[in-house]
């Protein structure tokens, strides 16, 4: 089987953003990989590896839309595990998720990917569109939000669950699909790929790139391909209008009796 794994790079999180012009500044702003990313690496990385043995049941494919000369995240990836990455050389800021979704899935055809693995969302925008988008685009069948995943290979499908307001939700998609990962999908027991055995216990979270791993990460192959390769135009049909603070907060107030907040929050708040 052949994995293509979405990552991102975002400007990092616990930065704090700087407001100008209208818009977010980023030109001083440390870029660093998407988490929900990170959780989609790892859970290809479970599917692929038989543990305990060096045997791979799938080749792990790393794709990421980003200038080529800025593809540091995409060698982290490959340090994690990743088999090789696969680079649309173009500024991911210029486009829109209509054009990114299209890029993706020119990808996923031309590698001939059997399943597409992205996380649930980017942390910069909070977007939650490119998954869905890509499986419209392919007519693939779609799990979204998975917590856990279990590959049968025998009946070339996989079974997902997510957690719903009322419960956990189960469904069982053919291969080739598309899925978006959630938080919960690196607890030690939510992926099972039909190989190793049920009761082994990953470690929870992503794993770290060992030193191996980094030294090998070097030698492994990026393809570069540019969106006139992939027959992609890079218009965007989307436009930001304008991006600003949110006002600031009321200063507290101090009551002297259980009393007088309630009052408060009936009169003044009107919450209660």
């Amino acid at each position: 089987m052949k994995i293509l794994v979405t990552v991102k790079r975002i400007p990092d999180p616990d930065e704090a953003l700087k407001f100008t012009g209208g818009g977010l500044d980023y030109s001083s702003h440390k870029r660093v990989p998407n988490a929900f990313d990170e959780y989609a690496v790892e859970t290809a990385l479970r599917l692929a590896e038989k543990v305990g043995t060096k045997d791979r049941q799938a080749e792990v494919i790393v794709l990421s839309i980003c200038p080529a000369g800025q593809r540091q995240h995409v060698t982290q990836f490959l340090a994690m595990g990743a088999d090789r990455g696969v680079v649309v050389d173009v500024d991911e800021d210029t486009l829109d998720t209509i054009a990114v979704s299209k890029a993706i899935a020119a990808v996923y055809k031309k590698e001939g990917a059997d399943l597409l693995i992205a996380g649930k969302l980017s942390q910069d925008n909070e977007g939650n569109q490119v998954a869905q988008r890509v499986a419209g685009l392919l007519g693939a069948p779609q799990a979204c939000f998975a917590a856990q995943l279990a590959w049968d290979q025998a009946g070339k499908s996989l079974t997902v669950s997510r957690e719903v307001d009322d419960g956990v939700e189960t469904k069982k998609i053919p291969l080739p699909a598309v899925v978006s990962v959630d938080l919960r999908i690196v607890l030690p027991k939510s992926v099972q790929n039909g190989a190793t055995s049920p009761d082994h216990a990953y470690q929870e979270g992503p794993r770290l790139a060992s030193l191996r791993g980094i030294t090998m990460a070097k030698r492994k192959k990026v393809a570069t391909y540019s969106l006139a390769d992939l027959g992609v135009s890079a218009g965007s049909s989307e436009q930001e209008t304008a991006v600003v603070a949110p006002p600031a907060r009321a200063a507290g107030q101090i009551v002297g009796s259980v009393d007088e907040l309630v009052e408060k929050l009936t009169k003044e708040a009107k919450v209660l």
